[in-house]
């Protein structure tokens, strides 16, 4: 294992900072790079980064071989652990899935965060003008939405100008980049408070309601409160009935969320095995083996909804993007990794 300077040490605090933020990152979600003497450290697949200073997340690819891929066409290059320095490995961890939009990048510090309030907007059917007004100012790039990884790689080098060093993703996130760790946090701290908007505050659930509705099933009530805004707000409920949003919303959960039709019951949805089921009005219920990864989606997807006007359109991910996502094999291994969380774990 090589040095870690002291620009890789403020970068597994800031990694840490970013990742026990709910507003920034929820779950395994998000990832933070670094290039040093050739190699790009990224955080792993499916690790979460509120534990970068507690375990080794980060995994050192070769940056130039990456990018020769990259420039040459390689199918490889979707593979990125192809390009991993296995002696620089010990854990065997498996590099992002969006390593390759790091590399892309020329800055020496990127953080990929999904921030609630640039979700919010980036789903909106006018995401991209919105956009353009909320960042005046900042050298920034719109991206419409493409499949994570390789295909939103090329569509960023496609779109870089002169000092571009903000990215809004489409149905996907937020990107910052910057030749410091201080200098990356600070744009992360300016461009979300660009963004921010103002959460609806959503009616109190139906407890006695819902715990009846959960008699005899394999559900519950939510720990987390803020969850039955998804139900309890019409807005919010009207928002998630149209569709998956996000990539992280369809791997963690799915085609996961059932909306209850007048008085059914869990018990009655039992055989659809969702994770979260919405009762307009009521609140929700979540599977008691739903993992902590999951839940922090469902909360995270709670919070954008409740930052989307009323009336605004949403673009949800169509049927084809959300099988794309779920048969691709760097998916499926963040699907596994999250198939055995706890709440309690890293």
């Amino acid at each position: 294992m090589i040095l870690k300077t002291p620009e890789f040490e403020a970068l597994n605090a800031l990694s840490a900072r970013v990742g026990t933020n709910p507003a920034w990152v929820q779950g395994a979600g998000g990832n933070t790079s670094i290039k040093e003497e050739g190699i790009l450290w990224i955080k792993a697949s499916g690790l979460w980064l509120m534990h970068a200073q507690q375990q080794e997340i980060m995994v050192p690819v070769a940056l130039d071989a990456l990018l020769d891929a990259l420039e040459r066409d390689d199918p490889l290059a979707e593979q990125a652990q192809h390009f991993v320095r296995g002696e620089l490995n010990p854990l065997d961890l498996r590099p992002s899935i969006e390593t390759t939009v790091h590399a892309v990048l020329p800055q020496k510090v990127v953080v990929h965060v999904h921030c609630v309030e640039t979700i919010a907007l980036a789903v909106m059917t006018e995401a991209e003008n919105l956009v353009r007004e909320r960042l005046a100012g900042f050298r920034h790039a719109f991206i419409p939405y493409v499949r994570p990884g390789l295909p939103l790689s090329r569509a960023i080098a496609a779109s870089l100008g002169e000092g571009t060093d903000v990215l809004v993703l489409g149905n996907h996130g937020l990107v910052v980049a910057a030749d410091t760790v201080a200098g990356a946090e600070l744009l992360l701290e300016q461009v979300t408070a660009a963004l921010a908007t103002y959460p609806r505050i959503a009616p109190p659930a139906d407890q006695a309601e819902l715990e009846r509705m959960a008699l005899d099933s394999s559900y519950q009530l939510p720990e987390d409160p803020a969850l039955h805004g998804l139900g309890t707000d019409p807005a919010s409920c009207r928002i998630v009935a149209a569709g998956s949003l996000y990539p992280d919303q369809v791997i963690f959960l799915g085609n996961a969320i059932t909306i209850a039709g007048l008085g059914e019951t869990a018990r009655e949805l039992e055989q659809a095995a969702r994770l979260l089921l919405v009762f307009p009005g009521k609140g929700v219920l979540v599977a008691r083996h739903a993992s902590g990864g999951a839940l922090a989606i469902a909360r995270g997807l709670a919070d954008v909804a409740s930052r989307i006007p009323p009336t605004t359109a949403v673009r949800a991910l169509t049927e084809s993007e959300c099988a794309e996502l779920l048969g691709w094999d760097a998916e499926k291994y963040r699907q596994s990794l999250n198939a055995g969380d706890r709440k309690e774990s890293p």
